[in-house]
């Protein structure tokens, strides 16, 4: 929507101050506020025009004006792009990605950092196992025909899944299986080993024809026991709860409705996969009927290049865009240095 000079200032003004206070904003407040050269009745004039254009809602007659969804848009593409990170957010996202421990889900690790610093919920969509390259497979025997198979990525996520083989395989053959599979999975993903094997078996029938198929039976196991869709993880659900705005009880009613329901959670970020920055999903653009006061602020972090996932942050519309929007953006190109390897060592601490 293209506006004039006047009705942006005093568009952003409203939108500002609202983020600010959480309280409709009158004329009176923007003039004595902002460094806009016109009267109070002038403003009046151009708050109506932005209420005819649905870009402002006011709640009551002679209440101020909020934003709506629409407002929020027009603001968010005009100023949100504009912003820049913190230097304290930079920092505290690079000393606690650098300083990880060996195994952690450096994914998770910054969804929960991203709730603490914004106060808001984390949504982090993380590929299933069977996509995501490996580190290591390896099975562990269990009782009545169940094998553990513990599976760690190449991002440091470990995951153990009980499944069946009806294979009666002592712990020596199970560990010259594993030993086996040491030699094949690095870098490859739970589909692309279970399809070398199969490859291998076909066309080679020697000597090792029967570790083979007793390490193609538990591989193929495995990924039938693979979760079919990508698991939607929420983090920080108390973080967000804090905010004032959720003294209302059906408000966060609403929001752990959605939360309830991952599907739609999901549906955003899959649609932030194949974008390639931040996504800002305002208000009924995020399709929440069980809440309308919401934003998504998202982005998809890469491994190799490739979109391999994406994390966004859940919160009221009256959130802090200017900020929010680099920080997703730098957390997700940080997380991808991470996972390709790029980030510096750990920090000497004393």
């Amino acid at each position: 929507m293209t506006l004039d000079e006047r009705h942006r200032k005093i568009l952003f003004a409203v939108v500002t101050e609202y983020i600010a206070s959480g309280n409709p904003v009158g004329s009176r407040r923007i003039a004595t506020r902002y460094a806009i050269n016109l009267s109070p009745a002038t403003i009046r004039n151009v708050l109506a025009d932005l209420e005819d254009s649905e870009l402002l809602h006011q709640p009551h007659t002679s209440a101020g004006r909020v934003p709506t969804d629409l407002g929020f848009r027009c603001f968010v593409d005009a100023m949100a792009t504009a912003g820049e990170i913190s230097e304290a957010h930079r920092t505290a996202l690079i000393e606690r990605l650098r300083d990880l421990e060996p195994g952690a889900d450096a994914v998770r690790e910054t969804g929960q950092l991203l709730s603490g610093l914004t106060g808001t919920a984390t949504i982090i969509a993380q590929p299933p196992v069977l996509e995501a390259g490996l580190e290591q497979l390896r099975f562990m025997p269990l009782s009545g025909g169940r094998t553990l198979a513990v599976l760690v990525t190449r991002s440091g996520a470990v995951e153990n899944r009980v499944v069946v083989t009806e294979l009666d395989i002592d712990d020596h053959v199970l560990e010259r299986v594993n030993n086996y599979l040491g030699e094949l999975v690095q870098g490859r993903t739970l589909r692309e080993v279970r399809d070398l094997l199969a490859t291998r078996l076909a066309s080679d029938r020697g000597q090792y024809e029967q570790l083979r198929t007793q390490a193609q039976k538990m591989v193929e196991a495995t990924v039938r026991g693979d979760l079919e869709q990508t698991q939607v993880v929420i983090e920080g659900q108390g973080a967000l709860f804090d905010r004032p705005e959720f003294g209302d009880a059906e408000k966060i009613r609403g929001y752990l409705s959605a939360f309830e329901e991952k599907q739609k959670l999901l549906e955003l970020l899959e649609q932030t996969l194949m974008a390639d920055g931040v996504r800002v999903f305002i208000g009924s653009d995020a399709g929440i009927d069980e809440i309308r006061d919401i934003s998504v602020i998202s982005s998809p972090y890469r491994k190799g290049g490739s979109s391999v996932g994406s994390f966004g942050i859940v919160g009221p519309t009256r959130m802090d865009y200017r900020k929010y929007v680099p920080l997703v953006g730098f957390a997700a190109n940080l997380l991808s240095d991470v996972l390709d390897g790029r980030l510096p060592g750990r920090s000497k601490r004393s």
